[in-house]
């Protein structure tokens, strides 16, 4: 089966390079337009300035009033990093589809009114930083202190606060414009922020979750955590929003419930006072999400800018579109160089797939398995090092691993996995007959070989990393190479590009800082409540039976609290909850925090709630649960391969070098007779469910990493391969 000659041959990639648009996210134009972009563009610029200490009076001499001193004291930091990207969703995504023609609604007048309280708040949270500058002493016991709190500050903030979601709900929306409510969310916003910085810089910041502490914090606190929510459930959808509101209900029945679930009685004001401070929403995910994830950001934009993800897919083409089922086996490159610098497993899909698809289609994929290849391939971007989807961070910054560490193990995974959806397309393109793209149809691999110094930016990155640079200065200079290296290009990035590729990061940070802040209370529930210890005592006492059957009930917790969640939210959780017990188990941290981060990974394309493959669906035609299915399917090592860590950490970089060659050796030919008996295809022809069983029991001996079923696996092997030759057999499709 072949591509159609009478099809356009033209391969056009310059849309992976364009900037998606979501469906609720607004498209404004003229002044408006350029504010929003002057805001997204500060917030990025922001950023980079204070991970680097930039500093204008350092550099020129000139004071100039009203600017942040950096360094910035650390909560207060996060507390900006937070009500920054709150102001831009609030203001960029709407809280309901659009509709043309709905620029004045009668709701409106309700919102505007709700602005006077809000504003009313943030003026009074301003009041109080000018008290206590003056010297007042602040405190929670304080009755005039006290009142003013809740009278002055927090009934209008959470009647404002409240208004303004309840309209962003039942309020329809234009695209091109910025609807009041909205406006009332960002000033809410900016008075829970206000309000936090001024008294986490009095000693009131060591009272909080005790009964000593002010109760503007537990007010501000409810405030912020419902923007954060709101927010998320615009750029994420309900499901983490729905796990958020299970742990916080969770806070106060869990008194009430039976066994390991039996939490104590906990008031609202103490748990509200602690949920906003580093024991929740401004702990390691925000702290991560602050820092790494913000920065590479950052880098992913001016790739973006200066076109290196065009190139990716290019050179995917040029190396193995001529290869029988191409489209697919591009898909696979492309997705992995692309999830170096793509923070989602969707957003992954949407970047390539877009492309692949389509073109997978053409060649003869069924819909259903061309979204589901493009959905396990970018799902495993995720997975790849350097960066991991930010999931490399959050491991580092939770286990204290140094991250060239957790880069380091994570190559001979990631290998594995890619290597095994290779296999799967290759066999599947072998049992329908497909042959490749014709050479007119591909660009060119010599001329993409001479472009090969827009890899540069990501080998700087690797090299400073393993130099001994910090993740901050490494990320900083990749992203000035990316800039640096576009000038060799027809795209380079002047003062105008630049700016464009701030505020390209400014809003593509926007989802993964809500997620992170969202995931920071689930944090906070299980740090004040202590169910994840308790959890951890489960998990013993299961392994007191069967170790392995303690793995696959953490493997399942690990899947659940995953689906429907982004990566690095479904990680955070994940690693809260699951980690600690495999930890008790006696399993080495990493090893520990690499099982579940696979997990939460591949929970992008686990049925039923797999968005990777739902999003892929979207794109193929297919069935969004026969997609999800089939790419369950496609990528089926993924299951395994966390289950190695723990019978042979030699996967894991951890061992001498013959013990990890060895390991990875057998792996690889493991996932191979795995992938060929899950797609019945062996030595050249079909096979059959008795051979395909052998198969299987092969690969899980090759898998299981001993020497001994490494021998007992690769007898099995050879011996079914001889026999498969010996028969007289069709021969197998040209590629």
């Amino acid at each position: 089966m072949t591509s159609d000659p009478n099809t356009d041959t033209t391969l056009d990639t310059k849309a992976v390079d364009e900037e998606l648009v979501e469906e609720n996210r607004s498209v404004f134009a003229g002044h408006l337009r350029l504010v929003i972009a002057i805001i997204a563009g500060l917030y990025a610029v922001f950023h980079m300035a204070v991970l680097n200490g930039w500093s204008i009076r350092e550099w020129t001499g000139v004071d100039i009033p009203g600017l942040p001193v950096f360094p910035m004291e650390t909560w207060n930091f996060r507390i900006v990093h937070i009500a920054g990207a709150l102001i831009l969703g609030f203001l960029l995504y709407s809280a309901r589809p659009f509709r043309q023609g709905q620029r004045r609604h009668p709701l409106d007048w309700l919102a505007w009114a709700a602005m006077l309280p809000a504003v009313f708040a943030w003026i009074t949270a301003l009041r109080f930083a000018s008290d206590i500058s003056g010297g007042v002493l602040w405190n929670g016991v304080d009755p005039g202190i006290r009142s003013a709190e809740i009278w002055q500050f927090g009934a209008p903030l959470l009647v404002a606060t409240a208004i303004g979601i309840l309209i962003g709900w039942l309020r329809p929306r234009d695209r091109g414009a910025i609807a009041p409510a909205d406006l009332v969310l960002s000033v809410c916003a900016i008075a829970v922020a206000t309000y936090l910085m001024t008294i986490y810089g009095t000693l009131m910041r060591n009272a909080t979750g005790t009964p000593f502490a002010p109760i503007g914090i537990s007010l501000a606190a409810v405030a912020g955590t419902a923007l954060i929510m709101e927010l998320t459930r615009r750029v994420a959808g309900l499901a983490l929003v729905i796990i958020a509101g299970i742990f916080l209900i969770y806070v106060f029945v869990g008194d009430m419930l039976p066994g390991f679930l039996n939490a104590p009685n906990i008031e609202w004001a103490r748990f509200f006072s602690q949920v906003y401070t580093d024991a929740g929403i401004l702990g390691p995910t925000t702290a991560v999400s602050s820092t790494y994830i913000i920065l590479f950001i950052i880098f992913a934009a001016f790739l973006q800018a200066s076109h290196v993800g065009e190139y990716f897919v290019n050179f995917a083409f040029a190396a193995a579109g001529r290869a029988r089922g191409g489209p697919a086996k591009v898909a696979i490159f492309a997705s992995g160089l692309m999830g170096m610098i793509n923070g989602t497993s969707a957003g992954n899909v949407v970047a390539t797939g877009s492309l692949t698809i389509p073109l997978m289609k053409r060649v003869g994929y069924r819909p259903k398995t061309a979204g589901a290849v493009e959905a396990a391939a970018s799902t495993g971007g995720q997975i790849m090092p350097p960066i991991m989807g930010a999931g490399a961070f959050i491991m580092a910054e939770i286990t204290g691993i140094p991250y060239t560490d957790i880069a380091i193990a994570a190559i001979i995974p990631a290998v594995l996995y890619f290597v095994s959806v290779y296999f799967m397309v290759d066999f599947e393109a072998a049992k329908l007959g497909m042959r490749g793209m014709r050479d007119d149809e591909l660009p060119k691999l010599g001329e993409m070989a001479r472009k090969a110094f827009l890899f540069l930016p990501i080998l700087i990155l690797i090299g400073a990393l393993f130099m001994g640079y910090s993740v901050i200065r490494a990320g900083t200079l990749a992203t000035a190479a990316a800039a640096v290296v576009s000038w060799l290009t027809p795209f380079r990035m002047g003062p105008r590009a630049i700016a464009k590729a701030f505020e390209l990061a400014g809003t593509m940070s926007i989802q993964i800082i809500a997620v992170c802040a969202c995931a920071g209370i689930i944090v906070g529930v299980i740090s004040l409540t202590g169910v994840g210890a308790r959890f951890s005592s489960v998990l013993l006492s299961i392994a007191d039976a069967n170790q392995l059957l303690a793995l696959f009930f953490a493997m399942c917790i690990a899947i659940l609290l995953g689906m429907g969640m982004p990566t690095t939210a479904a990680y955070a959780v994940a690693a809260s909850v699951v980690a600690p017990g495999l930890v008790q188990l006696g399993i080495p941290a990493l090893t520990a925090h690499f099982f579940v981060f696979y997990f939460a990974v591949v929970s992008a394309i686990t049925p039923p709630v797999a968005l990777a493959s739902y999003a892929a669906a979207g794109i193929s035609g297919a069935n969004p649960m026969a997609t999800s299915v089939t790419s369950f399917k496609v990528g089926i090592a993924a299951f395994i391969v966390p289950f190695m860590f723990f019978y042979h950490s030699a996967i894991l970089m951890d061992g001498t070098w013959l013990q990890i060659v060895q390991a990875a050796v057998t792996a690889i030919l493991g996932v191979f007779l795995l992938s060929s008996g899950v797609q019945g295809w062996w030595a050249g022809r079909a096979a059959g469910l008795v051979l395909r069983a052998i198969l299987l029991t092969a690969a899980l001996c090759m898998i299981a990493g001993s020497l001994l079923t490494d021998l007992i696996g690769a007898a099995m092997a050879a011996a079914l391969f001889f026999w498969a030759r010996m028969r007289p057999t069709a021969p197998e499709p040209a590629q």
